[in-house]
């Protein structure tokens, strides 16, 4: 699999790449971003293999990102080769509760921001960055749908919800015959295998493709890292001087990266290779997003769709990565469903159709 080996996302018209190029390192405006300078190279380099689907946020780097990224694309005249993605939700305005949230105020400050900040007068892709628990969906998806109509949006996609919510979205958008929401971002890794609870196969159910951020387990997952006692030794954001302690690096983690170690071992690739492309084939996985600060890492990333983990290998990540069984997950699992049938296998339609 290549970068220019495009997919649709969801259930849309819109062709990305397989892996999206992530851009919260772009500036540096907080501790583990990359200047202008580095930023273009890694913008450049995604382009140049072909990439097509860029995603940012208004908060990331504070703002600093879109400038870029809105940069790079005016100057290399790349408005209509690019997939240009980014979000609102974070509030840009201490103090003023109406300069953040998923409320219609908000999302067309935000908008009107981030086009500025892009230098362009639309976006392919807009995701609501995360759920405020306030804003009735309603006002969410008829929002979207005036601004798709408007020209300013081209598709809507929704970011850190829970399951119920973007179900009861798509639910309502097909009912109401209005603009149904394609895409999903949400963290995935080994590390995190949560959204194979309910997140992925609503998406599978109801159409929306998945683009995951956080492959790497925010680089616990790239092999850089040695355990230590009850901390780790290695150069990375989760060792820097005044980083506060990391909930990645428990008991369960290192089980998981002793893992990975092994299996990278066996197939002779670096770990970060295997984690991302373990990830990135993952069912119902469309486009993970590549986060580097630096060409070295952005290319393994990269390189990690270029081949395929043998099954063997793959079990046992599976096996070592396994989400807990828990309520009501249990009543799902074969001994439960076989009283349930009676004991008897019945192929559903979705596996029948394959």
């Amino acid at each position: 699999m290549k970068l220019n080996e495009y997919v649709t996302l969801g259930r849309s018209g819109l062709r990305i790449s397989p892996a999206g190029l992530g851009t919260m390192t772009f500036g540096t405006d907080w501790g583990f971003g990359v200047d202008e300078a580095a930023s273009r190279q890694l913008f450049n380099y995604y382009l140049e293999q072909d990439g097509n689907f860029i995603d940012t946020a208004d908060g990331y780097t504070n703002g600093t990102s879109e400038e870029l990224v809105g940069k790079f694309v005016a100057e290399g005249k790349l408005r209509n080769q690019v997939v240009l993605a980014t979000k609102y939700s974070f509030n840009r305005q201490p103090g003023n509760p109406n300069a953040g949230g998923d409320g219609r105020k908000n999302l067309y400050r935000a908008l009107e921001g981030s086009l500025q900040r892009l230098r362009t007068d639309y976006v392919d892709l807009f995701w609501m960055h995360v759920w405020d628990r306030i804003t009735p969906v309603e006002e969410v998806l008829s929002t979207f749908d005036a601004l798709i109509r408007e020209g300013k949006i081209r598709y809507a996609g929704f970011s850190d919800v829970p399951a119920w919510y973007l179900a009861r979205a798509q639910t309502l958008a097909q009912c109401y015959g209005q603009q149904p929401i394609i895409a999903l971002q949400l963290e995935y890794s080994l590390l995190d295998r949560s959204i194979e609870r309910e997140h992925i196969p609503a998406a599978q159910e109801l159409g929306m493709g998945v683009c995951p951020w956080g492959a790497l387990a925010g680089g616990m997952l790239s092999g850089k890292y040695q355990r230590h006692g009850e901390s780790a030794t290695g150069q990375g954001r989760l060792t820097r001087p005044g980083a506060p302690p990391s909930n990645r690096m428990n008991e369960r983690a290192w089980r998981i990266v002793d893992a990975l170690r092994q299996v990278s071992e066996q197939m002779g690739k670096p770990a970060a290779r295997v984690a991302f492309n373990w990830a990135a084939t993952q069912p119902g996985i469309t486009a993970p997003l590549l986060g580097a600060t630096s060409l070295a890492q952005l290319s393994e990333n990269i390189a990690a769709l270029e081949f395929t983990i043998p099954d063997e290998l793959r079990r046992q990540l599976d096996e070592a990565s396994a989400l807990e069984l828990v309520h009501p997950y249990t009543f799902f699992a074969p001994p439960a469903q076989a009283r349930v049938n009676g004991g008897v296998a019945t192929r559903a339609w979705r596996a029948a159709q394959t």
